[in-house]
């Protein structure tokens, strides 16, 4: 599909297409031998509630977005390069079927699609792109990801000490390390990950504590911290928040809330041939 697709014109209206529905806000999507292969809505479970996304599967990156008005306008892009994508089936929840989380070094997340169809569409996409990128670079499947984020109301109290409550006052934290939803209390130190930000994140004690262990460790063995794969991933995505306790996903969405989603006339991804 890529070798028929690449250098025609209908691939280059179509990426044309991508980049004018992101507007200045989007990085420029065109480059030599980038090829378009599907689009589609997914649902991404994010911290407050799952949401609907955009998502475009082009032969090296993943790119998605929040709807502002559907084919039309796009914002809060973010890029993921493909090599850097491990990909794992979930089981269906009382609130989301045909799920499945996308890992990456940096971030990790939950998504389902409209079908079971769809589901698999998308996974056997992504991973045959994955695999001849892989074989094309010489390089080995990603083996650290960073821990997907707990949805806030998945748990009414902090995650760790298990005894303070979230309340309006009260408010609801994530370790970047572990995921956990936490209180101020338990997350009060911050520490470098430089395979997520170039700033110290917010950690939870535990973590913190493990994590000045390892610190430690390399240290006495003469070691630098292992960040080669790290600065082997092009580094593509926009700031998407993570190094604070408000993402992109706490933004106020302009989709209309009475849409409704995933009907059985409608098929809400697309690949290209």
């Amino acid at each position: 599909m890529v070798d028929h697709l690449v250098n025609t014109e209908i691939n280059s209206q179509r990426i044309a297409a991508v980049e004018n529905c992101f507007g200045a806000s989007g990085q420029p999507l065109a480059v030599p031998g980038r090829v378009l292969l599907g689009e589609g809505i997914l649902t991404k479970e994010c911290r407050k509630k799952p949401k609907p996304r955009i998502f475009f599967l082009f032969n090296d990156i993943l790119v998605y977005g929040s709807i502002v008005i559907n084919k039309r306008k796009y914002n809060s892009q973010h890029i993921i390069p493909l090599e850097d994508v491990t990909l794992e089936t979930l089981p269906d929840t009382l609130q989301m079927k045909n799920r499945w989380m996308i890992k990456t070094s940096k971030k990790s997340f939950v998504v389902s699609a409209a079908s079971l169809t769809e589901r698999k569409e998308w996974i056997s996409h992504l991973e045959e792109c994955i695999r001849h990128l892989l074989t094309k670079t010489g390089r080995q499947p990603s083996t650290e990801h960073a821990a997907p984020w707990i949805p806030d109301k998945a748990t009414d109290i902090c995650m760790r000490c298990t005894q303070t409550k979230f309340s309006t006052l009260t408010r609801r934290h994530h370790c970047r390390k572990c995921g956990f939803v936490v209180c101020g209390d338990c997350s009060r130190q911050r520490f470098l990950m430089p395979r997520l930000s170039p700033k110290p994140l917010r950690v939870c004690n535990l973590c913190y504590r493990q994590l000045l262990a390892e610190k430690k460790k390399e240290a006495e063995a003469g070691l630098r911290q292992p960040e080669q794969f790290h600065t082997a991933v092009p580094s593509l995505e926009p700031s998407s928040g993570d190094d604070s306790d408000k993402s992109d996903d706490d933004k106020v969405d302009q989709w209309p809330a009475d849409t409704e989603f995933y009907t059985s006339e409608v098929s809400w991804s697309s690949f290209h041939s």
